[in-house]
């Protein structure tokens, strides 16, 4: 992706758009894991109460993968971190924990909705972030032969 593609408005609607998605998923995830979901929690089985408190964890995880890796893009979007500092590995959208499925069966309804869409939102960022890798221009030659060279010596 060239700079162009960060000036476009589209882009940057999209990336607004993900960016409020992921505080109002973050700000219920805080509400229901810290407050609503505690009686849903003390009522489930002991391993089911330690898997709940992971799981909201893994949300925790996943959303703040997500707005990191937004605010990279707002601020290559304002011209304060250039295009191709996004694919530093730092920058580059965190792996999201898994979820057991059986798990996720197990838990209170409002807990599933939260950890799905957490999933979803990281799932769609993460082909937000493997689009930018996949649309830069290639190397130039002589930068893949110095690579190259450097992995023989």
């Amino acid at each position: 992706m060239g700079r162009g593609h960060y000036d476009s408005a589209v882009h940057r609607r999209l990336i607004d758009g993900l960016y409020t998605e992921a505080m109002l998923l973050a700000d219920e995830a805080r509400s229901y894991f810290d407050e609503g979901g505690r009686v849903e929690r003390e009522a489930l089985p002991p391993m089911m109460r330690v898997s709940f408190s992971c799981e909201s964890l893994k949300v925790t995880t996943r959303l703040m993968h997500v707005i990191a890796w937004l605010l990279t893009q707002r601020a290559i979007q304002q011209g304060e971190l250039a295009a191709r500092d996004a694919l530093d590995p730092s920058r580059r959208l965190g792996a999201a924990p898994d979820t057991d499925a059986e798990l996720l069966r197990g838990l209170p309804e409002q807990a599933r909705q939260m950890i799905a869409s957490s999933i979803d939102l990281h799932r769609r960022v993460a082909r937000l972030d493997a689009a930018q890798v996949a649309g830069l221009p290639d190397e130039s030659p002589a930068r893949q032969m110095l690579d190259r060279l450097s992995l023989v010596f």
